[in-house]
């Protein structure tokens, strides 16, 4: 009885020395418990995890593809057909005169030809057309639009070395078909010429006769 009072007291004092920092088991005098080892041992666990998640990301950016160059779907050759008629241009009618400049461009990656021409004279007019080939139809398609109210709606094909676009169209002056060619000289300029039938093409009269000069400007 006196030795087991003993060992009882020992402990006792054990657990007194030792206080909230030290736990008594079976078997164990006293195991000491130190927070600030077990928070930086969960700081380290949390470090390295999150250099495994950023090197995992920065693998997977790595095996990511890159993306195709893009290539323009306007390629083939037809599209070309028009570019004789890219360029600055002055205007001239028969007699030589200036009645208008024009500049021609190629828009949207090769696939559209635009023209933005500007009228000289009495009667102001700024016009604009959009060009370019379909090739579900394999012809040539031009929306004209101007300061006028003009608006065309033309459609044709490059054929024996003249690009010519032709429409019905309808206005205040009635049902007109419209016939327009565009021809490339042999010295660099391109003439433009433009008729027009009432009688649904039994008779043409001219509406523009117009030659492209390049400008020098």
């Amino acid at each position: 009885m006196a030795r087991r009072r003993a060992a009882q007291a020992a402990t006792t004092a054990s657990v007194a020395a030792g206080g909230k920092n030290s736990i008594a088991g079976p078997g164990d005098a006293g195991l000491e418990f130190r927070p600030e080892v077990s928070m930086h041992r969960a700081a380290g666990r949390v470090a390295v995890f999150a250099v495994v998640v950023v090197v995992g990301s920065g693998a997977a950016k790595a095996q990511a593809p890159s993306p195709s160059p893009f290539v323009s779907p306007c390629l083939a050759p037809e599209y070309r057909q028009f570019d004789f008629w890219v360029g600055d241009w002055d205007v001239l009618d028969p007699a030589g005169n200036v009645v208008g400049t024009n500049k021609v461009t190629r828009e949207y990656d090769g696939c559209v030809v635009q023209e933005h021409w500007e009228a000289r004279g009495p009667q102001k007019q700024i016009g604009s057309s959009f060009n370019t080939y379909n090739p579900g139809t394999r012809q040539w398609h031009q929306t004209w639009v101007d300061s006028t109210g003009g608006f065309l709606l033309l459609d044709g094909a490059f054929a024996d070395g003249r690009m010519v676009l032709s429409a019905d169209m309808t206005n205040k002056r009635g049902r007109l078909k419209h016939r327009i060619a565009w021809t490339p000289q042999p010295d660099g300029r391109v003439r433009q010429f433009w008729e027009t039938s009432s009688d649904d093409g039994q008779t043409w009269k001219p509406s523009f006769d117009g030659m492209y000069v390049r400008a020098k400007r």
